[in-house]
């Protein structure tokens, strides 16, 4: 299972070129994106990520590992994990890549429209809490105290 190379550079710490016919072990994945195997296996339940088994040993494809590097892109940029799926499965439907491409770039612009919706909403709330201190400051002052002092 192979999905397109996320949009940006891996999370991975190492940039050397992977090898599509590797395996790694629950381990090796925890060390190189820090995290813990638990959250492997809770990507692993959720249905984002299925590993080959060897008995009780999960056994991760490249496609594993890169499926995990856009999960935990996406984590970071405020995807919930439906979303993740979603553009994860994209993949499966468009094996170009470019469908996931787009869906990803459509999103993309709704969650900075809505960041910037908050940032405005952070900003009117930091002038209204500056009028404040404003008009504090100056009635303490008024009243002859310093507004600096305990």
């Amino acid at each position: 299972m192979s999905v397109a190379a996320p949009p940006a550079a891996s999370t991975a710490k190492s940039p050397a070129p992977r090898d599509p016919q590797r395996v790694y072990s629950i381990a090796e994945l925890s060390r190189e994106f820090a995290i813990t195997p638990r959250t492997i296996r809770f990507y692993e339940d959720e249905g984002l990520i299925k590993p080959r088994r060897q008995g009780l040993t999960r056994l991760y494809s490249a496609g594993d590992r890169t499926r995990l590097s856009w999960i935990l892109r996406g984590k970071r940029l405020g995807f919930s994990l439906a979303e993740i799926r979603e553009l994860l499965d994209l993949y499966q439907v468009d094996r170009t890549g470019l469908q996931q491409l787009r869906e990803l770039l459509r999103r993309s612009r709704l969650h900075i429209a809505e960041l910037e919706r908050k940032r405005g909403d952070l900003d009117a709330h930091i002038n209204e809490f500056r009028e404040v201190e404003t008009q504090v400051s100056a009635e303490l002052r008024h009243r002859g105290v310093d507004p600096e002092s305990d």
